[in-house]
């Protein structure tokens, strides 16, 4: 499959929303190993391209915008009627006939407010002229804002902007203004389709935490637990691989475990992480979903600025840990919006998890002049399933968390490609 995106762009500032939801778009195509080019104006400077617009496997257009040696001047015509400037149909000839030469190898064009913007009549005008030339070539028309009333007099060439265009369907970013955009059209609702805005989370991060995400699918994990510690069994990361491992086999939830663990002389790193490793599993973690920053180059520890960042992506954090003097990676994780479950046998959890509204669990733990053993009945496994499922409907209840969680899982762009865009492109 071959695909087209029309944008017209005559400059590649991010501060035009539409060139990074265009941006956006190019990496999840990419991404999906499909062949793609991108048309834009004759103006838009090279120097300008930046990020994905440099990358190789990007086929680059420009579409002429000159007519009989003189720039073609955009007017804006947003009425509905009116009169076009001298020279209008001989542009939109020209501009017609530059892409019937560039779409006639691909199946999908993509077209980006080309049939809304008032500025983009003459373009609209060209791309439905030059569509008599392309019956084999389909297409999608993404209108960016609120959809337009449609008038009760229709006159030509602004009709244009409130007609159907054939073999097309049009796309809004939210369900509500499909039926809007359907009036606009005067098509049929099933005519319309959504395909979300994308938030490129992982883009944004540091590359130290785009290399953990490398590692691990972060993005669709339901249950997403970080835990910063030094690799000595008094942080316990064997009891928060079961815990998460419990989680994921009582409530069926996908849950991810990212240890950014640091060396301790206590035991040998590997003999503790086969341990770790072998407890997560027996609990109900698969293979794959537990990870050592260790194991990913940071043998002495990963950069705090990339575990705040991980943080802002997780949701719970579960701190066994059997001592602490204060927790100051629960006040990290809070900031960051994180499920808090802590030690309520350790004084300073149970002080600091009090004043932050934590949910506490019970595990061995060092008090000021004595020590704390914990006895499960009937087992460990029934006591961390227990609770397991209560924390799952707990954070489920958090509207805040909730919608943190809704956003990693179902706003990136593998996601909206997987189940918007793709199934357009292959209808």
């Amino acid at each position: 499959m071959k695909v087209a995106i029309l944008t017209m762009f005559s400059g590649l500032a991010t501060t035009y929303s539409l060139v990074n939801v265009v941006a956006d778009q190019i990496k999840m195509l990419l991404e999906a190993g499909i062949e793609l080019k991108i048309l834009v104006c004759e103006t838009c400077s090279d120097e300008e391209r930046w990020g994905v617009f440099l990358d190789p496997r990007l086929e680059w257009v420009k579409i002429t915008n000159t007519c009989n040696g003189a720039p073609i001047v955009w007017h804006d015509y947003s009425a509905p009627t009116g009169v076009v400037h001298e020279g209008f149909y001989k542009e939109a000839e020209q501009i017609a006939g530059d892409y019937i030469r560039y779409l006639q190898d691909v199946d999908v064009c993509i077209m980006h407010d080309i049939l809304y913007q008032g500025w983009h009549l003459v373009h609209n005008v060209a791309i439905r002229q030059a569509q008599k030339s392309l019956p084999n070539v389909r297409f999608l028309a993404f209108t960016h804002s609120l959809p337009v009333n449609r008038p009760k007099k229709l006159e030509e060439p602004f009709s244009a902007r409130f007609t159907p265009m054939p073999n097309t369907r049009f796309v809004y970013p939210s369900h509500s203004g499909i039926e809007a955009l359907a009036r606009q059209y005067d098509v049929p609702q099933g005519s319309c389709a959504v395909v979300y805005n994308s938030l490129p989370l992982l883009e944004m991060l540091s590359k130290d935490a785009q290399r953990v995400a490398n590692s691990i699918d972060l993005l669709n994990a339901d249950v997403l637990t970080v835990y910063p510690a030094r690799l000595t069994p008094g942080k316990r990361l064997e009891k928060v691989a079961a815990l998460a491992g419990a989680i994921q086999r009582k409530t069926e939830q996908r849950t991810k475990v990212i240890f950014c663990d640091f060396p301790s002389a206590d035991i040998p790193g590997e003999v503790y992480k086969r341990n770790i490793r072998t407890e997560g599993q027996k609990f109900g973690l698969e293979k794959g979903d537990l990870v050592f920053t260790s194991d990913l180059g940071y043998e002495q520890g990963f950069p705090r600025q990339g575990v705040f960042e991980l943080f802002g992506l997780s949701n719970l954090f579960l701190c066994p840990s059997y001592s602490e003097s204060f927790g100051l990676t629960v006040l990290e994780a809070a900031s960051r919006g994180n499920f808090l479950v802590l030690n309520e046998a350790v004084p300073a959890l149970k002080e600091l998890g009090d004043s932050l509204g934590a949910y506490f669990m019970r595990w061995d733990a060092r008090n000021f002049g004595y020590d704390t053993r914990e006895k499960y009945i009937p087992s460990e496994q029934a006591y961390y399933e227990e609770h397991g499922e209560r924390i799952v409907n707990l954070m489920r209840e958090d509207r805040s968390l909730h919608a943190k969680t809704r956003v990693r899982m179902q706003y990136h762009g593998a996601w909206v490609y997987r189940n918007q865009l793709m199934p357009l492109l292959v209808d």
